[in-house]
């Protein structure tokens, strides 16, 4: 058996995309063969509640580095997985590079902003003391390898099969179209550019799931321009974006700044074909079969149209994004992280 500790947390109703992930890799990992310890501040996912051979660490409103060095100090683990970029990372690598430890750093990219500038250090760190790094699309690896000069693979995030699935029946057409956006309301997800497109089609509904520091700038121009076809949905559950989700007709998703956003996969599974950027290449999106990958705003003011306009095309795409999304099964990808885990441990102790 081989230990293994992240800083992710375990938590119920986090549904931050790295903690997601962590959540459900974890879930899925052989207790006989891993051991686990990870974070929970509020209650956390019965599913790793009830995991044998987990352990579960509080997260404090103080004190939480020093705690939790000391529980990593007393049972040094065989993998850190996920580092992050806080405090409790930077002690851990101090402290493996002081002790010699034998842990070995498993690195999982995703968090775009590598095509847009310079990349923060602290992700540089995670990269470069990593013993092995992927990334969880193969345009992110690319650039992994190509700008930090990191050798890097793909494993892509998973869609979670519970929440996240198509229409039992074939639904019949709708009289009105709804477009969806779901995500954080930061200003490179470009809110305001959704709220636009609903104000050019007063007869098409759109429908926005998320809060964020924008969340006020998207109500007051929806305001503005006297969008009554827009509602803003706050935040939601993934059960309940899942029901949003087989109930819309179109995914539009115009952010910049990207890793391999999940909720492209998510729409995906549930049969929605979905408008995004190109820039950043997801795998989750199958350009002009499950979806369009667009250049510019005026690209994607087109290519909704086309959606909007041709409900042929539509089920055309939704039937192909959900053929697709069973690429991203996530037993199969915990599966590939099992292996990685322990193939790096055992690299790591020949050392």
């Amino acid at each position: 058996m081989i230990s293994l500790f992240t800083p992710s947390f375990a938590d119920e109703a986090d549904t931050n995309a790295q903690n997601l992930s962590a959540k459900e890799i974890v879930a899925r990992l052989s207790p006989e063969r891993v051991a686990v310890t990870m974070l929970h501040e509020g209650a956390p996912d019965q599913r790793i509640v009830s995991r044998p051979n987990t352990k579960l660490l509080l997260w404090h409103a103080h004190g939480n580095t020093v705690r939790t060095s000391w529980e990593i100090l007393k049972t040094v683990p065989d993998v850190y997985f996920f580092p992050r970029e806080g405090p409790l990372d930077a002690v851990f690598f101090a402290l493996r590079r002081t002790l010699g430890w034998n842990t070995a750093v498993v690195t999982h990219v995703v968090s775009g902003g590598l095509y847009c500038g310079p990349y923060p250090s602290p992700r540089v760190r995670n990269i470069r003391e990593a013993d092995a790094v992927f990334a969880n699309n193969s345009y992110l690896a690319d650039l992994i390898r190509k700008k930090l000069g990191r050798d890097a693979a793909t494993i892509h995030n998973g869609i979670d099969g519970r929440y996240f699935f198509p229409h039992r029946a074939r639904q019949l057409p709708r009289n009105t179209v709804t477009v969806l956006y779901a995500g954080s309301m930061r200003p490179y997800k470009r809110v305001p550019l959704v709220v636009r497109q609903a104000a050019r089609r007063p007869q098409v509904r759109f429908r926005i799931a998320g809060i964020g520091e924008e969340e006020q700038i998207c109500k007051n121009l929806a305001a503005d321009l006297r969008c009554k076809n827009v509602e803003f949905l706050g935040h939601l559950s993934q059960a309940r974006l899942g029901e949003e989700m087989r109930g819309a007709d179109v995914f539009l998703f115009p952010s910049i700044i990207e890793g391999h956003p999940q909720v492209l996969g998510q729409a995906a599974a549930c049969g929605l074909p979905a408008i995004a950027m190109k820039i950043y290449c997801p795998d989750y999106v199958v350009n002009g079969a499950t979806g369009f990958l667009v250049d510019s705003d005026a690209e994607l003011d087109d290519k909704l149209d086309r959606l909007i306009w041709h409900p042929d095309l539509r089920r055309a795409m939704a039937d192909a994004a959900m053929v697709h999304a069973q690429k991203f099964e996530w037993d199969v990808i915990a599966a590939k992280w099992q292996e990685v885990f322990e193939q790096s441990a055992a690299k790591r102790r020949k050392h």
